[in-house]
């Protein structure tokens, strides 16, 4: 028995051990504190420790925001080439596809939240940061243009870098792109409600994510046209700590509100009540109390 459990012991495929089975544990970058993954999709990957919202991927956000059954994404099948026929272009659209399972870095379409209509638009940063190119400028363009058309309030969830370098002039004419499908969306009186996820940065922050009606940001986004080490490096500019985050952003009225992402849900389904009344009639007679007429 003594030579038996020796073999054990010194052989090195880890026999007669239990070994635990891997991914049911992850790690706060926060706070460190050690997270069973199951109780971290139940609380929408947020830590129960710190409030550390941990990146969501579009199917995750998706799956938060809308009705059940309810989202049919459109234009699924655009996909960005190569116009500057930038070097090595090709090779990281492939790993940000195989990484994010997406053929770009958002997708959009006709979604139902809390019974009201919407057109929802989510970016997922784990497709090369979430930055935008050609398609996806497109996407957020046809995102607010399908709003305007089926008089319908356009939702965006904003998580970027910013604008893709390796398409150069291309992916920063998305802004304006961008912009004027927000003004053309506004002129039709239809609500506009951005949410900032981490991070919201440059070129995104600077054309459609800023001019939303309605601005959202997640708890201790980082949220700023250049990141605290790019001023650094080029301005020779120490920032205060916080300066970039949602809170700080609030104070200084940039956005217009910070939402736990537990209540995000919640939040988006009062303002499309109390702001966009006319694509949920129906919405509003089942959930808002009838305040009785005052007494003659």
């Amino acid at each position: 028995m003594q030579n038996s459990l020796r073999n054990s012991k010194s052989s090195g495929d880890g026999a007669g051990v239990q070994a635990i089975p891997a991914g049911l544990w992850q790690k706060c970058p926060k706070c460190r504190t050690m997270l069973y993954v199951k109780e971290l999709e139940r609380s929408n990957r947020v830590c129960h420790a710190c409030q550390y919202h941990f990146p969501l991927s579009c199917v995750e956000r998706v799956d938060m925001l809308v009705d059940p059954e309810t989202f049919a994404e459109c234009d699924s099948a655009l996909q960005p080439g190569n116009p500057l026929a930038f070097p090595g272009y090709e090779e990281k659209l492939e790993r940000g596809r195989a990484k994010s399972g997406l053929k770009e870095g958002l997708i959009y379409g006709d979604a139902v939240i809390a019974g009201v209509p919407v057109v929802l638009g989510v970016a997922d940063f784990s497709f090369m940061g979430g930055s935008m190119g050609s398609v996806v400028g497109e996407k957020v363009a046809r995102a607010l243009e399908r709003g305007a058309e089926l008089n319908r309030p356009v939702i965006l969830v904003c998580a970027s870098g910013g604008a893709r370098m390796q398409e150069g002039i291309i992916s920063l004419m998305q802004m304006a792109k961008t912009s004027a499908a927000c003004a053309r969306l506004r002129e039709t009186g239809q609500l506009y409600i951005v949410v900032m996820t981490d991070p919201t940065t440059a070129g995104v922050l600077a054309s459609y994510a800023s001019l939303g009606d309605i601005i959202i940001a997640e708890p201790h986004a980082l949220i700023g046209f250049a990141g605290p080490r790019v001023i650094e490096q080029n301005l020779k500019v120490k920032l205060p700590p916080g300066t970039h985050t949602s809170e700080f952003q609030l104070s200084h009225g940039m956005i217009d509100m910070v939402v736990h992402r537990r209540e995000l849900r919640t939040t988006l389904a009062k303002l499309l009540n109390y702001l966009a009344p006319a694509a949920a009639p129906a919405f509003l007679e089942e959930t808002v109390e009838q305040v009785p007429a005052p007494a003659p």
